[in-house]
């Protein structure tokens, strides 16, 4: 791995974005959380009691990231609805109720959404949110969504390219001319209003979206997997610092669910939940952390105790070891290595 001194600098438009800055720092791991922010593990779908209370929780405490997934439909063989509501119209309510924290998606399928409307909701939601959004992108995971839009499962990879440049073309360029071959033409002649706060809206991909790792790091301003083994993980950083060799700063995160047990001294448990007590994870996280690990987003849903009750712990005991940072600040590792 890399030291924390031999990490890219992250380009100046991003070092100086709210959101982005705060959740992504070369050598420093953060923590946000995937809504819903609820315990929920005998059900499809949470109940969402005193979810802005939850949200403001959060934010408050001084986590990174709340990351909303695009869940339109409920699929009984899937099992999980995410947090109900439409990700973008929920950024916006969340962007009325927080202060700090960035808000994510986690991903949007772009190849089921119109990618000139994207681009409009994403623009739309930065600016409520002072520059604090993150554009998660996907292809989605639930191959009966796609014939509900009418859409191809087969070229959802094309598309997903496709529908980036196009996102990319309206949010960043005045007046675009821009070429599609699965969506609309710009010809020069409209401008999409409103523009993103900065100077561009920060994109990261969640799962692979069917692209390879040298397509993510050169497209793309990071990438959110999902964790299966965390033995795995410094072959997968490894693999990703490779593809993004010669780039700024790109940072590797991942998702899991989360289950924070009582017992702070509990091991490491074997499965697809992380279940663990507080101590085992903040010497799992630090190596993480020296691993190249940028970020870990948490799934409350198969969570035994109440959510509110594991972000206090986790607000004491683990978050002053991977504090969020401002963009201004140097990560605390940073500093260390000097």
């Amino acid at each position: 791995m890399p030291s924390t001194a031999s990490y890219p600098a992250l380009p100046k438009e991003l070092a100086e974005h709210r959101g982005y800055a705060r959740v992504f720092q070369p050598g420093h791991l953060t923590f946000g959380f995937i809504a819903p922010l609820e315990s929920y593990p005998d059900s499809p779908g949470p109940t969402l009691a005193d979810h802005g209370a939850m949200a403001r929780k959060v934010d408050q405490a001084g986590f990174s990231a709340i990351w909303l997934r695009d869940v339109p439909f409920y699929d009984p063989n899937f099992g999980d609805v995410g947090q109900i509501i439409d990700p973008m119209v929920y950024a916006g309510y969340l962007a009325a109720i927080t202060e700090n924290i960035a808000i994510g998606t986690a991903g949007i399928v772009l190849p089921l959404r119109d990618p000139l409307i994207v681009a409009k909701q994403a623009a739309s939601v930065d600016q409520l949110l002072g520059g604090r959004f993150i554009l998660g992108l996907a292809t989605g995971d639930r191959p009966i969504e796609y014939p509900a839009f009418g859409s191809d499962f087969d070229n959802r990879a094309e598309r997903f390219r496709d529908a980036l440049a196009v996102v990319r073309a309206a949010t960043e360029r005045a007046w675009p001319v821009h070429g599609s071959a699965y969506y609309g033409e710009l010809t020069g002649n409209l401008d999409l209003v409103p523009k993103p706060a900065a100077p561009r809206l920060p994109t990261v991909v969640v799962g692979m979206a069917g692209q390879t790792m040298e397509w993510i790091a050169q497209n793309t301003d990071g990438v959110l997997w999902y964790l299966t083994d965390p033995a795995k993980i410094p072959d997968i950083v490894n693999r990703w610092h490779l593809a993004s060799q010669g780039q700024p700063f790109k940072p590797y995160g991942y998702g899991t669910f989360f289950d924070l047990d009582a017992d702070p001294d509990l091991p490491l448990q074997p499965g697809r939940v992380m279940r663990a007590g507080r101590n085992t994870l903040i010497d799992l996280w630090r190596r993480q952390q020296d691993q190249g690990v940028a970020h870990v987003a948490l799934n409350f849903k198969p969570q035994r105790r109440p959510a509110s009750e594991v972000i206090d712990e986790m607000g004491e005991y683990i978050l002053p070891h991977f504090p969020s940072l401002a963009p201004s600040l140097t990560p605390p590792s940073a500093q260390r290595s000097r």
